[in-house]
């Protein structure tokens, strides 16, 4: 691959008027040069929408209409990217240095790419072994995945919380690419958003199912085995 791939950073957005400005400002700060910010906006009734026209000039895209729900926002915002690389961010998130280190150190087209990132002030998750990975998922935010890999699949939009999660165990079976750990803290995260404070009940239904399919009956095994333990205990 070439020196500096382009990467595209992808932010969807709602009503985000307080955080965005904050969000685009450590993105257009960064030292890494080759980068392009795409923005899907879902209609907000804020200021958000004036917020971007501020940034009109920075942005390489960006639209402000209706859409049902976050992951079908993220997978409009795909069909406008077109960078080798390819990054989500939320608007209340902020990245770190650390991100352009990491960009740095992308030279593997069939490799994803995961860091941390700081919550609550604290590193968060780290390198994930696969039961971890198929039990918790990686933090969206600490991911750069080679574009690739949503030539060949997209956001399962019947998952309204955890497509990313999804994803993630798709990419896992898939013998194409491989997950590489690099240990820098890359975002922020705010921990506030609808995915620490609800649940996928869909995705809950589904998970040993998928957990199977995607990374084998010995780690299945243990996940129902830890799961029947968590649910012992909190009786």
């Amino acid at each position: 691959m070439s020196n500096n791939p382009l990467i595209s950073v992808i932010l969807v957005t709602y009503n985000a008027e307080k955080f965005l400005q904050r969000c685009l400002d450590s993105i257009y700060d960064q030292r890494y040069p080759h980068i392009e910010v795409i923005v899907m906006d879902g209609g907000s009734t804020d200021r958000t929408p004036a917020v971007l026209h501020k940034n009109d000039s920075k942005l390489a895209f960006w639209k402000s209409e209706k859409d049902g729900g976050i992951y079908e926002a993220m997978n409009k915002a795909l069909d406008h990217a077109k960078g080798q690389w390819i990054y989500f961010i939320g608007a209340d998130d902020i990245l770190t240095p650390d991100f352009s280190r990491m960009a740095e150190e992308l030279t593997d087209a069939h490799a994803i790419y995961y860091g941390s990132v700081l919550k609550a002030g604290r590193k968060y998750l780290g390198e994930m072994p696969p039961y971890k990975q198929a039990k918790t998922g990686i933090n969206h935010q600490a991911i750069m995945y080679p574009a690739g890999v949503f030539a060949v699949r997209r956001y399962d939009t019947r998952y309204r919380i955890s497509a990313d999660h999804v994803f993630n165990m798709q990419c896992h079976s898939d013998k194409r690419y491989h997950f590489i750990f690099k240990d820098f803290n890359i975002a922020i995260f705010n921990d506030t958003g609808i995915s620490s404070l609800q649940k996928d009940s869909v995705f809950e239904n589904e998970k040993a199912g998928l957990i199977l399919k995607h990374f084998g009956p010995a780690i299945y095994l243990r996940f129902l085995f830890k799961r029947l333990k968590e649910r012992l205990f909190a009786r």
